[in-house]
C-alpha cells in the first residue's frame, strides 16, 4: 500500500539532510506511507522516532514495530503537546513532506481530484467538520474572494466569485463535475488543467486550514529542536515555500531580518540549502508527482 499512499519524494537528500544521530530522537510529520520514516528508522541503533498523520488511513499503512517508534493520529500543529506528553522536551531532527498523497488524489471518495465525479471532500482528517462543500456554498463574496487570491495567486478572482454564487442559487455545488461546470463557458480548453488545479488547491487549503497549520509547526519545531537539531521541510507550491523559507532564513513569516538593540542579525537557524534541491529528471520520470518539490534544510543554532 507504500506505493499507492505516498512514494517518498527526494528520499536520500531528505535523510542526508536530517544529519542522522544513531541514538537521536527524530520526528517525521507526515507519516503517509511510511517511506521516510523507515529509511530514518535505519539509521537508528538506540534512537527514537516519531510519526504523526492525521489521515486514519495512514495508520493502516505498515507502523515500524518497535517500542522506539510512535504514531500519533493528529495533524503536525499538535507537534509540541505531544512530545511534552511523551517527555520528549528536544528533538534532534524533523521532517515534513507537504505534499497530498497519490492514496488521496486516487480515492474517489475524498474528492482531492477531478478525474472522479466525487462529492467535495477534501479533509485531510475525516473528522473534520469543515470540508469542500461547505467552503464553496456556505462562504459569502468576501470569504470566497479572500482564498481565491492567498491560496491560489489569482489577482483579481472575482469573475471566479462570481461564477460560484451564480451556480448556488440554482444548485448546490456537491461534485467535482460541479464544479467543472461552473466554469465550462469560461476557461479555454488549454488553460483547464492549470485553473482547476489552482482553484482545487485552494479549496483544500482552506479546508484543511494548511497555512497555519504550517506556521504553527515551524515556530514549535524551532522550540523543540535540540542546537544542532535539522529541519526539513518538502514543499509542492509557491505558497508554502514561501513560509517555509522566510522561516528558516529569518525565523519569521515576514521575509525580513529582526535585530537586536545594537544592530546584530538574529536568526534561529542555519540555512543548510542556499537553493531548494529539487528532483533529478530521473525521479521525475518515475514519479512525476514530484515534479513540483522543493527541498529546504535547516539548523537549529
Amino acid at each position: 500500500m507504500m506505493n499507492e499512499f505516498h512514494e517518498p519524494v527526494l528520499l536520500n537528500d531528505s535523510i542526508t539532510g536530517l544529519n542522522i544521530r544513531p541514538n537521536g530522537v527524530y520526528v517525521d510529520l507526515t507519516f503517509g506511507g511510511g517511506g521516510h520514516s523507515k529509511e530514518i528508522f535505519k539509521n537508528l541503533t538506540d534512537g527514537y522516532l516519531i510519526a504523526f498523520d492525521q489521515d486514519q488511513e495512514a495508520l493502516k499503512n505498515g507502523k515500524l514495530n518497535s517500542n522506539r517508534f510512535i504514531m500519533i493520529n493528529k495533524n503536525f500543529s499538535h507537534l509540541q503537546t505531544e512530545l511534552q506528553r511523551l517527555n520528549f522536551l528536544n528533538v534532534d531532527g524533523i521532517i515534513a513532506d507537504l505534499g497530498v498523497s497519490s492514496y488521496q488524489f486516487s480515492d474517489n471518495n475524498r474528492g482531492f481530484s477531478l478525474k472522479y465525479n466525487s462529492v467535495i471532500d477534501m479533509r485531510m482528517d475525516k473528522n473534520s467538520k469543515k470540508d469542500g462543500v461547505f467552503v464553496l456554498n456556505k462562504y459569502n463574496r468576501q470569504e470566497l474572494n479572500r482564498i481565491f487570491k492567498e491560496h491560489a495567486d489569482f489577482k483579481n478572482p472575482m469573475f471566479i466569485v462570481d461564477a460560484i454564487i451564480n451556480y448556488r442559487k440554482k444548485k448546490i455545488i456537491n461534485t467535482t463535475f460541479d464544479f467543472k461546470n461552473i466554469f465550462k463557458n469560461f476557461i479555454p480548453e488549454q488553460f483547464e488543467n492549470k485553473f482547476f488545479a489552482r482553484l482545487f488547491q485552494s479549496i483544500r487549503i482552506e479546508v484543511n486550514n494548511e497555512i497555519n497549520v504550517l506556521k504553527s509547526m515551524l515556530n514549535q519545531a524551532q522550540e523543540v529542536l535540540s542546537p544542532k537539531g535539522r529541519l526539513v521541510v518538502i514543499s509542492y507550491h509557491s505558497i508554502e515555500d514561501k513560509i517555509v523559507k522566510s522561516f528558516m532564513k529569518y525565523g519569521n513569516f515576514l521575509n525580513s531580518q529582526d535585530k537586536d538593540f545594537f544592530g546584530n542579525k538574529q536568526s534561529p537557524f542555519q540555512v543548510v540549502t542556499k537553493k531548494p534541491i529539487v528532483p533529478s529528471d530521473m525521479e521525475i520520470k518515475l514519479n512525476n508527482k514530484s515534479r513540483s518539490a522543493k527541498l529546504r534544510i535547516c539548523e537549529k543554532l
